[in-house]
């Protein structure tokens, strides 16, 4: 019996997932929860594993496809298929094709990688046979249309005479006849001129997943942000003097980053209002405190999250940072590790950056920017010169959750508690 497969829910928030890679071809045998394809999206890479024991039967979604959540994406040939199922499966080569051809209930389903193509080549889709299930129309059966050479054009634009007339303005706004729904529309290609020299870099799936979430972000929420500096001398101070020994003990470094976030927490605590989440006729205030922390890759930039964080010590939030950042970077991270975050802290310290707007991590209400601490001469209450360990923090916020009032007396908060550490206020413990 024939079973489909569909895109999973990798990550809450996430609607869609980009094919990477097929783990599997058509007549390959597969155990329930084997891994049958690679799967990208805005927040993670992950295998998606079969459902069934049984054989692949089709590839329904291409490679480098985009397909929504709960979309098919494969069908199995299930193991223990009903007697009537397997009759039909037994029917000679001849019936089974001739079925095939006049399938044509899912010929109108385009997906947006087929709309895409066909759109850049003015391919009029009614006249193309599709070869997937139902007479779907597939990428391959858009590519080999683009190399046959032959493109199918309007039946209308067929039947114009050879010598076209100069468009109008309402010609230009007709659309391009279809009956299949549009889906949202990617970015389009953009006409520049390619020098001796330039180099094109293809768009991977992962960038183009960040760069989906990214202008989602920026599109759905109302950004606004605001800075505070912070005297981080006695934090710089204490850091310097327990590393050594907490390396020696604990077996990995201690950063800058969980002292930051050990903080930002407890400010959490103190304005829960930060710690919430847009949810179009109402705002949700979550209840647990999961911080979001950047990690940056070569090419691509991961959101894992250190869960209840709240209920963690400097020296604790410091192993998660650790073991999150080195998932990331040997490509051990799970969907499970991305989900869950309710507030985002981002290190743009750590590659010198003073100062930084950032986009907000969809569907949170804010984010916090941790720039490089540098010294600074800076004038005392005593109106004296010194030069102090300075760094400033940026906060984004969606104004439709957040305004500056409460922002503001959060950030007051979060510097009160960085200039108050020091070695006898402060356990790493």
């Amino acid at each position: 019996m024939a079973t489909e497969i569909t895109m999973p829910q990798l990550g809450e928030s996430v609607t869609e997932g980009t094919i990477s890679k097929w783990l599997v071809k058509p007549g390959d045998k597969v155990n329930k929860y084997d891994p049958i394809a690679e799967v990208m999206t805005d927040k993670v890479n992950a295998e998606v594993p079969s459902s069934y024991t049984g054989v692949i039967q089709e590839l329904v979604a291409d490679e480098d496809e985009t397909v929504a959540v709960g979309a098919v994406i494969c069908t199995v040939e299930v193991e223990g298929a009903t007697p009537a199922a397997e009759e039909k499966v037994n029917k000679p080569a001849e019936t089974v094709s001739t079925s095939v051809e006049t399938d044509q209930s899912q010929k109108k389903r385009y997906s947006p990688a087929v709309l895409r193509l066909a759109q850049e080549n003015d391919i009029d889709l009614e006249q193309v046979s599709g070869t997937g299930k139902g007479g779907r129309i597939t990428r391959k059966d858009i590519l080999a249309v683009i190399e046959s050479g032959t493109i199918p054009q309007p039946k209308a634009a067929v039947a114009a005479p050879t010598a076209e007339p100069t468009p109008t303005a309402a010609t230009k706004a007709a659309p391009t006849p279809t009956s299949a729904p549009q889906p949202v529309k990617e970015a389009p290609s953009i006409d520049i001129p390619v020098a001796a020299g330039d180099i094109e870099i293809p768009v991977s799936g992962v960038r183009k997943a960040i760069a989906a979430n990214m202008v989602r972000s920026k599109h759905e929420a109302p950004h606004a942000w605001t800075m505070v500096e912070v005297d981080v001398t006695n934090l710089v101070n204490f850091r310097n003097s327990v590393k050594n020994d907490f390396k020696q003990k604990e077996g990995f470094n201690i950063t800058f980053l969980p002292f930051f976030i050990k903080a930002v927490v407890e400010s959490l605590k103190e304005f829960p209002q930060l710690n919430s989440m847009w949810a179009g006729d109402k705002i949700i205030q979550k209840k647990d405190i999961n911080i979001s922390i950047a990690v940056a890759t070569d090419d691509a930039l991961y959101v894992p999250v250190i869960k209840s964080a709240d209920e963690k010590n400097i020296k604790g939030i410091a192993r998660e940072v650790n073991d999150l950042a080195a998932k990331v970077r040997t490509g051990k991270l799970s969907g499970a590790d991305m989900q869950g975050g309710t507030f985002t802290v981002n290190n743009t310290g750590s590659f010198g950056s003073v100062l930084s707007t950032p986009i907000i991590n969809y569907p949170q209400a804010a984010i916090l920017s941790v720039e490089s601490i540098v010294k600074r001469p800076v004038v005392m209450e005593n109106d004296m010169i010194a030069v102090r360990s300075m760094v400033n923090l940026c906060l984004s916020l969606d104004h439709r959750v957040l305004d500056g009032l409460v922002c503001g007396r959060f950030l007051a908060s979060v510097k009160e508690k960085l200039e108050k550490i020091g070695k006898d206020n402060t356990s790493i413990y």
